[in-house]
């Protein structure tokens, strides 16, 4: 009688020599990508570094041809002026107050609107959607100066030019449509059977947006505001054409008054512009653990 082995053949492991051949391609694979990351972070980082560092050098400093990477000379001459002698004749402060007004109007107001169309978007189905969604990736192609002189005109007409808060609303209409898109795929990652759950448990359809949807979508919005704020801090064209008053300037375009037909005062762009930073760098901080929490870490019993 024929009898037949009916256990499935064991898989034959690799050589030794196989395994270290992969084990170290996988080390230089390693080795290479953190090597490449290494160097796309300095390169992001130098202009940084450099301009940091120029605020404390001397101008004998600055200006020399020889490669000085950290200023020997250490002085605060510049940092000083640009606090006593202010820019355009006012003062360093109001051109950041103007600017954190901007940039502070734009997120709380982009943060509404955008949060409340992603949800629309995500949860509703209606005549209309995939032409609204494609509409917004067509405005995120059209460049910012195409449309400078349309808004020009629309901001004059509805008074709000030489406004900060004309300015503001400038700036939500050109964040708005990444926000939107941004945030739909994270109101879109919520479970629907939470607010299902809400409902059945009697809680109202505002009750459940704002106690179950918003905590949950809140690293989305942290990082939609992130890049709102950035951009509305960072805004020159804009500002240059829609605000007339100096009073009423932004730091990016109090910055060009250190420019000058004869002469660039590169002491006082980098004291000012490692001013401009500060506020980014803080708000940043404040709001990143919301941003690398989970998101729907806990929402869930059991």
């Amino acid at each position: 009688m024929t009898t037949y082995d009916t256990r499935a053949p064991r898989r034959e492991r690799p050589a030794y020599g196989t395994q270290g051949k992969l084990k170290r391609r996988k080390r230089l694979g390693r080795i290479g990508l953190n090597t490449a990351a290494v160097v796309v972070f300095l390169f992001a980082v130098f202009p940084v570094y450099w301009m940091v560092t120029t605020a404390f050098k001397s101008s004998e400093q600055i200006f020399t041809t020889d490669f000085i990477p950290f200023p020997t000379d250490f002085t605060l001459e510049h940092v000083k002026r640009v606090f006593t002698e202010g820019v355009a004749g006012h003062s360093i402060w109001r051109y950041l107050l103007n600017s954190a007004i901007v940039a502070v109007g734009t997120v709380l107001i982009g943060a509404v609107f955008s949060l409340l169309a992603a949800t629309a978007v995500a949860r509703f189905r209606f005549r209309g959607r995939t032409s609204f969604l494609i509409l917004l990736l067509i405005v995120q192609m059209v460049p910012g100066e195409a449309l400078l002189i349309p808004l020009f005109l629309m901001v004059r007409r509805a008074g709000l030019y030489d406004q900060l808060l004309g300015l503001i609303v400038v700036n939500v209409a050109m964040t708005l449509p990444f926000a939107i898109w941004m945030l739909r795929t994270f109101v879109a990652a919520v479970p629907k059977e939470l607010e299902e759950a809400a409902w059945i448990d009697g809680a109202s359809r505002f009750a459940t947006f704002w106690k179950v949807l918003f905590p949950l979508v809140a690293p989305g919005l942290v990082a939609t505001s992130i890049f709102s704020f950035i951009t509305a801090w960072n805004e020159f064209v804009f500002a240059l054409t829609l605000i007339g008053d100096q009073g009423s300037y932004t730091m990016p375009v109090a910055l060009r008054y250190f420019v000058s037909q004869r002469s660039v005062d590169w002491g006082g762009i980098m004291a000012a512009s490692t001013l401009m930073t500060i506020p980014v760098i803080i708000f940043f901080l404040l709001v990143q653990r919301r941003m690398v929490s989970g998101l729907v870490a806990g929402a869930v019993k059991g």
